[in-house]
C-alpha cells in the first residue's frame, strides 16, 4: 500500500491546457473518486498518476517516489479499464495469470494467488471458461482478479462500470467497495456517476474544466457544496436553484425571487440588496398539509416506490419535492411547499460560491 501525492500537476496538449495546476494528497488505504462531467480531465489525470500520459510539469509521488519518469510496470500500480481488455483466446485462469507470467513468477506461486484472487470475487467455478461465455460483470471481475494478483500498490479504476446494466452496476458498485475494505488497498476511481461517488468514495475530489472544484467526504459535499457547480452536479433529483435578493421581512431576514418570498435561517450572513442563489434540496422542500409555505401548481408526480417525486411551478420555476408520504395529487392541483431552514444554501450570484453563516 502506498500514499500518492499530485504536485501542482499540469497537462497540455500543444497549446491547449488540460489539466490545470492540480495539487492532491490521497492518504495510504483510502478510496478516492474523482468525479466531474465528460472533459472535466479526471481520466487525464488518472492515466497519469498510472504513467499512460506524460506530464507537462509537477510531480506524481506514489510510496514515497517521484514517478515522472518511472513506466508504468515500474510503478506498482494495477489499473482496471472500462473495456475489461480480456485476451479473448485465453482462458479466466490465464487472463489472471497472465502477468505473473511475463514476470517469470514460479507457476505455483501464480496459481496460489490466481486461486485466491478468485475465491475474493466468485471466480472459481469459472477459471476454465473464456471471456465469451462469461457475463459483464463476471468479464468486470475477471479485470479485477488480474489486477488483484499484482498485489498493488494503488488501485486505478477508469470508470469500469460504465458498459454494465442499472442492476449490475449496483452489484458491482458493492463488491468494490467490499474489496476494498478486505484489501485496504489505496484506491484511485474515475466516474462521471454522482452515486456511485456517492456509495463508494472515503474522499470525493470533484473536477471542473480541469480543476478541482471541492475535495471531501460524500456526505460533506452534498451537505456543504463548495459552489453552484458542485450544488448542482451532486445530488439527484438535482437541487432547486432560485435567483433573488436579499430583503428583511418583519425583522427577518428572506430572499425575494420572481414575486415569492424564501425564508431564511435568522442568523444567516447577508446584507439586504446582497443578489443571491437560493438553493433547497428536493427532499429538504416538503408538501404541507395545513396550508403553511408557498404556494405552487403540481406539473408532474412520479411515484418511485419508496418515494413521490412532486415536480411543481413556483411562480413560474420548476422546482422539485421529494416526499414519503402517500400524497393524493393530480396535475393542476396547488400544493404547499416549506423548506427546511437549517437546509437551505445560499451561493452569491455573481462568484457562484457559497455563503457560509
Amino acid at each position: 500500500m502506498a500514499a500518492v501525492t499530485v504536485r501542482n500537476v499540469t497537462k497540455s496538449f500543444g497549446d491547449l491546457q488540460v489539466i490545470h495546476g492540480i495539487d492532491l494528497g490521497i492518504e495510504d488505504g483510502r478510496f478516492v473518486v474523482l468525479l466531474g462531467p465528460s472533459g472535466c480531465g479526471k481520466s487525464t489525470l488518472l492515466r497519469m498518476v498510472a504513467g499512460l500520459e506524460q506530464i507537462s510539469s509537477g510531480e506524481i509521488v506514489i510510496g514515497g517516489r517521484v514517478v515522472n519518469d518511472l513506466h508504468p510496470k515500474d510503478r506498482d500500480i494495477a489499473m482496471v479499464f472500462q473495456n475489461y481488455a480480456l485476451y479473448a483466446h485465453m482462458s479466466v485462469f490465464d487472463n489472471m495469470a497472465f502477468s505473473m507470467q511475463l514476470k517469470k513468477m514460479p507457476q505455483a506461486e501464480s496459481k496460489k494467488r490466481v486461486e485466491w484472487a478468485a475465491s475474493i470475487l466468485d471466480l472459481t467455478p469459472y477459471l476454465g471458461r473464456y471471456p465469451r461465455q462469461l457475463s459483464g460483470g463476471q468479464r468486470q471481475r475477471v479485470a479485477m482478479g488480474r489486477a488483484i494478483v499484482r498485489d498493488p500498490a494503488v488501485f486505478l479504476f477508469d470508470e469500469p462500470l460504465s458498459n454494465l446494466d442499472a442492476k449490475l452496476r449496483v452489484q458491482m458498485r458493492t463488491e468494490i467497495k467490499a474489496l476494498h475494505q478486505r484489501l485496504s488497498t489505496t484506491t484511485i476511481y474515475v466516474t462521471h456517476d454522482q452515486i456511485e461517488a456517492m456509495t463508494m468514495a472515503d474522499v470525493i475530489v470533484i473536477l471542473k474544466d480541469g480543476r478541482i472544484e471541492q475535495i471531501g467526504g460524500p456526505l460533506a459535499v452534498y451537505d456543504r457544496p463548495a459552489n453552484l457547480f458542485v450544488a448542482e452536479f451532486i445530488g439527484s433529483p438535482g437541487i432547486n436553484l432560485m435567483r433573488g435578493e436579499v430583503a428583511a421581512e418583519n425583522g427577518a431576514p428572506v430572499v425575494k425571487a420572481g414575486g415569492i418570498t424564501l425564508p431564511l435561517p435568522q442568523k444567516v450572513a447577508v446584507n439586504p440588496g446582497q443578489k443571491v442563489v437560493y438553493g433547497i434540496r428536493p427532499e429538504h422542500l416538503r408538501p404541507s398539509g395545513n396550508g403553511v409555505g408557498i404556494g405552487a401548481k403540481v406539473m408532474v408526480v412520479e411515484p418511485t416506490g419508496a418515494e413521490i417525486h412532486i415536480y411543481a411551478d413556483l411562480a413560474g420555476k420548476e422546482v422539485c419535492a421529494v416526499t414519503q408520504d402517500r400524497l393524493q395529487l393530480d396535475t393542476g392541483d396547488e400544493v404547499r411547499l416549506v423548506p427546511m431552514l437549517d437546509r437551505v444554501h445560499l451561493f452569491d450570484q455573481a462568484t457562484g460560491k457559497a455563503l457560509v453563516a
